[in-house]
């Protein structure tokens, strides 16, 4: 029985289910998301941004992410010859998936990151995997959760805290601090599932873009009026850094929504316990006050083997994959 999917697309979904081809591009992503971590605590100290200054940190991520649109709907005009027209339908669902995979989100994430501890926030930050695996139990007949997830996901969680063990973890809990970052994860978590129902839809790229354009937008709105004169000074090394970090945002989201399309959410989401890892190593490689320490590469080993076993399945033909509908 043959697709009835366009060449062009089989095409493209032959790689984006292959399992390894998922495998390197999911890794790729949290790499990508992990780098985000040195760029911006070096461009916090290069644009002068206090760290208390809230308004400052908003309206510099706004900024990153509309960015980030424009070079995504750039490539997709440009690059792949995409249209980024919607139909009308759809402008709802890009907005409440730019409402809460970049503007709530972020906001809870800034704001619950300046009342709580590092080792805290990579935790909480972490419980949004969780949700996903948990969303996506109830969601999707095909994705459910099972004891290989459950495994995966303690291994992977026991890394994040490995990596974190050097910082005191208390119990101690504020809804403005550990309560935002529940959230941050939470409000993640319903966009990704949102994102991967809107995805059989829309081009993955263009639902990026839409994406990255309507949140940034609610970001800025809501700082703008708080920033104070003089609280962002953009050198020449600011802006380049603003543009990697513009850049890695437009390409893991994109390419992660593409896997997304075609693979489990619940499955694929476990490399996001890669982010903080990576995040963590890269830190120490480029931020001189910060130094690679054996716990980071007992972390990057735990979180390996919870996505080996998350994804351990036995082979199945691709010819089959192919004949399948979309998630």
């Amino acid at each position: 029985m043959k697709s009835s999917l366009p060449k062009k697309e089989r095409g493209v979904r032959q790689y984006l289910t292959n399992r390894y081809w998922v495998i390197v591009i999911a890794s790729f992503c949290a790499v990508l998301w992990g780098s985000a971590f040195p760029v911006l605590k070096v461009s916090y100290v290069e644009l002068g941004i206090a760290p208390d200054d809230r308004y400052a940190i908003i309206v510099l991520a706004g900024i990153r992410f509309f960015l980030a649109g424009v070079i995504i709907f750039g490539i997709t005009v440009l690059g792949i010859r995409q249209s980024p027209k919607v139909e009308k339908k759809l402008l709802p669902q890009l907005f409440l998936i730019g409402l809460l995979q970049i503007s709530l989100q972020y906001f809870f994430f800034y704001n619950g990151l300046a009342h709580t501890t590092g080792m805290k926030a990579a935790v909480l930050t972490s419980v949004g995997i969780f949700f996903v695996v948990v969303l996506a139990h109830f969601v999707y007949a095909d994705d459910r959760l099972d004891w290989r997830k459950m495994i995966g996901l303690t291994a992977g969680f026991a890394g994040i805290i490995l990596i974190n063990s050097g910082e005191h973890l208390t119990l101690d809990f504020s809804w403005q601090g550990e309560g935002f970052m529940i959230m941050a994860g939470f409000v993640s978590a319903v966009g990704t599932i949102l994102a991967k129902r809107t995805s059989k839809e829309v081009h993955p790229f263009v639902l990026t873009a839409w994406q990255m354009f309507l949140g940034s937008l609610l970001l800025i709105a809501v700082g703008l009026p708080g920033l104070k004169p003089h609280a962002m000074v953009f050198t020449n090394k600011a802006l380049l850094l603003l543009f990697y970090s513009a850049f890695l945002s437009a390409t893991a989201f994109s390419l992660w929504y593409a896997i997304l399309k075609y693979n489990k959410a619940g499955e694929i989401s476990v490399y996001k316990f890669m982010t903080p890892v990576s995040g963590s190593i890269l830190s120490a490689l480029f931020i001189p006050s910060e130094r690679l320490t054996l716990n980071m590469f007992m972390a990057l080993s735990l979180v390996s083997v919870g996505v080996i076993i998350v994804n351990y399945q036995r082979k199945v033909p691709q010819e089959a994959l192919l004949r399948e509908g979309p998630y």
